[in-house]
C-alpha cells in the first residue's frame, strides 16, 4: 500500500472536520460545556501555527494529522502551554491498523521540528490503542483529567 502524505490547506477543512469527528468521537459521547471538539479544532483554520498533513491512498484522502496552538483562556483537551501545539490524528475506519497513523505522526513531528516548535502535546484516552503509537514515538504522560491523558513529546532543539 503506497501512501502519499501531503501538506493540508484550506481546501481540506471539510475533510479535517470529518477526521476530527473520528478522532474525538469518544469525547462527544459525554460532551463538555462549550464548543464541541470539531468547532474548537477547525474554526478559523489557517491561523498562525495551524498545520495539517493529509494521507492519500490512490489519490483519495484516508487520514489526517494536524496541530494547532491554543490560548490558555480557550485550551484544547491536551493543552500544555501557549507555545506547544496540540495534535490530533485520525484515519478512516477501513484503513486503520495499516501504519497510516504512524506515517502521518512522523510527518507531523518532522513538520513541527521544521517550524521550530520545541514540543507537541495531545489528549488520548488511556484505553485507546493509539496511545501505544504515541508512546513509541516518545510521548510521555504529563497529566490526567477525567478519562483522558495529556501526553507531551519534547522535540530536539
Amino acid at each position: 500500500m503506497a501512501v502519499v502524505v501531503r501538506r493540508g490547506g484550506a481546501q481540506d477543512v471539510r475533510f479535517l472536520r470529518d477526521m476530527l469527528h473520528h478522532a474525538y468521537y469518544w469525547k462527544e459521547r459525554a460532551p463538555d460545556a462549550g464548543p464541541g471538539p470539531v468547532q474548537l479544532y477547525v474554526k478559523a483554520w489557517g491561523r498562525p501555527g495551524d498545520t495539517a498533513m493529509i494521507a492519500l491512498l490512490d489519490g483519495f484522502p484516508v487520514g489526517a494529522a494536524w496541530f494547532r496552538l491554543f490560548r490558555e483562556a480557550a485550551p484544547g483537551y491536551g493543552f500544555v502551554d501557549e507555545q506547544t501545539p496540540e495534535l490530533g490524528i485520525a484515519v478512516e475506519p477501513l484503513y486503520r491498523r495499516k501504519g497510516i497513523g504512524e506515517t502521518l505522526l512522523r510527518a507531523l513531528i518532522s513538520e513541527a521540528r521544521q517550524q521550530g516548535f520545541h514540543a507537541l502535546s495531545l489528549s488520548v484516552a488511556p484505553h485507546n490503542r493509539s496511545r501505544m503509537m504515541y508512546e513509541r514515538a516518545g510521548f510521555e504522560k504529563v497529566g490526567e483529567e477525567g478519562e483522558s491523558w495529556t501526553m507531551l513529546l519534547r522535540l530536539a532543539d
